[in-house]
């Protein structure tokens, strides 16, 4: 029962992750609809305003993928998984999330803590004359999210662990998390 608590709690993270990604999509929008606006009606332009749609963009898609693992809405080639048992189905995914996703998601949260840090430290800003300053702030979303991803991924793997032992509350096709 523990584990099956601990998997709606990972869940749970994940769709936090998810409502962020749906909020900055928003912001982008906003965003967008103001540079355009701004580009064609008064003849303005701002390179701050077009960064952060791009800064926005990587926050939205990096963000979002923890709630696709979560919910079952990543790429996955199902040439025979579709037609497999429940137990298959969570082998095959337990076997791919220990062996690919776990060690690249922790490979490159690890690496990319550095990658913010030495972003930080040089005071990095944009290269362009009214840029965004704190180019940290975006570099540092990586790490963030990898090590999410990584948290879905544990996710995942007590969801097959349930799914295999036959104590999940709910099938296992059934991915997505409890609100």
């Amino acid at each position: 029962m523990f584990l099956v608590q601990f998997e709606k709690t990972l869940g749970r993270y994940s769709l936090l992750l998810g409502k962020i990604s749906a909020l900055l999509l928003i912001l982008l929008l906003i965003n967008v609809f103001y540079d355009v606006l701004m580009r064609y009606a008064f003849n303005d332009v701002s390179i701050g305003m077009q960064e952060l749609e791009w800064h926005l963009y990587s926050a939205i898609f990096l963000l979002g993928i923890p709630f696709g693992l979560q919910t079952g809405g990543h790429v996955r080639v199902d040439l025979f998984y579709e037609r497999l048992s429940i137990r298959n189905k969570a082998w095959i995914d337990l076997i791919g999330t220990l062996i690919f996703l776990m060690p690249f998601t922790l490979l490159v949260g690890w690496y990319g803590i550095d990658f913010a840090k030495e972003a930080y430290e040089l005071g990095e800003t944009s290269g362009d004359p009214g840029g965004l300053p704190a180019r940290w702030i975006i570099k540092s979303v990586i790490p963030v999210a990898f090590f999410s991803m990584a948290v879905s991924g544990v996710g995942m793997i007590l969801r097959c662990v349930n799914a295999i032992r036959g104590t999940s509350e709910k099938g296992f096709d059934e991915q997505s998390p409890q609100h």
